[in-house]
């Protein structure tokens, strides 16, 4: 054997020996992460039912707020209550990670109907322990 054909079997040889180690780890870490899911669930932790109720008290005065201080600054009604959702969903959701909670509005919605404003979402709020879904989550802003 020539020794440029030694050289070439000794890459291939440690290559695959590269690529056994890799799947090696990657298995290992797999099983290393998938052993904490069978972990007993905490029945102390309140964060989710807290954070919803938190949720739900502050959405009607958060966006009511919101919408007037945009409409006093010179906003069009509609882009008014649509951006005031969309930054109380933001701040919704900082509050939640800082809380240690997931916090996601989906399906913001926003309806006229002679200037009283209806801004609903759908919350869904989850920890490590619990998953809560508020499907009607309503706030009424009366512009007139």
């Amino acid at each position: 054997m020539r020794s440029s054909e030694r050289g070439d079997t000794g890459q291939m040889l440690l290559a695959s020996g590269l690529v056994l180690m890799l799947s090696l780890l990657s298995m290992a870490w797999y099983g290393v992460s998938v052993a904490g899911l069978g972990e007993p669930y905490d029945g102390g932790s309140r964060e989710v039912l807290d954070t919803s109720r938190d949720v739900i008290s502050v959405w009607q005065p958060l966006v009511e707020n919101r919408t007037a201080d945009l409409v006093a600054a010179g906003n069009d009604w509609d882009a008014a209550c649509e951006a005031a959702a969309l930054s109380a969903a933001d701040d919704l959701m900082r509050h939640g990670e800082h809380r240690g909670v997931e916090i996601v509005l989906t399906d913001i919605s926003v309806s006229n109907n002679s200037g009283v404003f209806t801004i609903s979402a759908e919350a869904g709020i989850a920890d490590r322990h619990a998953r809560m879904e508020i499907a009607a989550l309503t706030a009424t802003v009366d512009l007139n």
